[in-house]
């Protein structure tokens, strides 16, 4: 699993796991929330971990408002679909792993070099971390 921030196009978290149920998706989201504050709505794809009454119940609690994507509609949320093959190109089809901690491990260098290299157009050519640095000001 791995979260993004759209509106910063950066990547908070990289979680590996063989599956990923929602009582883990809630744990992430809790953790995300501790540092990075919780959001006031979430898109998610029709995964079994995202209809779960689980993670439905724990939204409502958090007083998150799900917006689930239409099924077969993956251009509904466009940015996290590109960011897969990014992801997937760059770490799960480039390596042969042996170990679980070997994928996290490598996908969390590789997260930190996305946020402080990985240029976005829609941030005026600037990286998440470079972006966040210049305009930091704009969130106080």
């Amino acid at each position: 699993m791995y979260r993004t921030c759209s509106a910063l196009r950066g990547v908070l978290v990289v979680e590996s796991a063989f599956s990923f149920p929602s009582i883990k998706v809630t744990d992430v989201m809790e953790r995300l929330i501790e540092f990075n504050g919780k959001p006031s709505t979430i898109r998610v794809d029709n995964g079994s971990e995202f209809i779960a009454h689980n993670f439905q119940h724990w939204c409502k609690e958090q007083q998150i408002e799900i917006k689930y994507i239409q099924p077969g509609k993956p251009m509904q949320n466009a940015y996290v679909e590109r960011f897969n093959r990014h992801f997937r190109e760059d770490i799960l089809d480039a390596y042969i792993f042996e170990r679980l901690d070997d994928v996290q491990e490598l996908s969390e260098n590789w997260r930190k070099d996305y946020n402080q290299y990985h240029p976005h157009k829609s941030l005026m050519g600037m990286s998440p971390n470079q972006f966040k640095e210049k305009y930091k000001y704009m969130s106080n």
